[in-house]
């Protein structure tokens, strides 16, 4: 075979390959919350022809499964990887002698906004009150 074909070959099956795993996880996501949900219904259905009360489904169910963490948890260690990524590349870079060394910086500084993004975040829910359930319940202000 041509190391020429071979060249072209490679990103052309990784582009595949990238988007084709990408289509399959969205899919395979789809078909457990769908079969899921489908379960719960004839679960639901069958306690109903029965007579029993099911208790409704948690709020975890209806959450994507790689989201389970808060926002300043998630938000902290992305920033934590960016910042230090960035000081390494920076590092890197200067030590070489590369005078775009500066580039580094840039996920440096997005790692600086996640950690600030986290902080505020943290500190806003300590200092947000706890809402009485009247104001939660629409209904009940009537």
């Amino acid at each position: 075979m041509n190391t020429d074909a071979v060249a072209v070959l490679i990103p052309i099956v990784a582009i595949i390959m990238g988007v084709g795993i990408g289509m399959l996880s969205i899919y395979l996501e789809f078909r457990r919350k769908s079969d899921t949900l489908k379960l719960y219904h004839a679960e639901r259905m069958a306690a109903i022809e029965k007579g029993v009360e099911l208790p409704p489904l948690p709020d975890e169910f209806f959450r994507r499964s790689g989201s389970r963490e808060p926002g300043p948890v998630r938000h902290r260690r992305t920033g934590l990887v960016l910042l230090f990524l960035g000081l390494a590349i920076a590092a890197a870079m200067w030590g070489m002698h590369i005078l775009a060394f500066w580039w580094g910086l840039v996920p440096a500084a997005i790692g600086l906004a996640f950690l600030l993004s986290s902080f505020l975040e943290t500190r806003e829910q300590r200092t947000a009150p706890a809402a009485p359930s009247a104001a939660r319940d629409p209904q009940s202000r009537l």
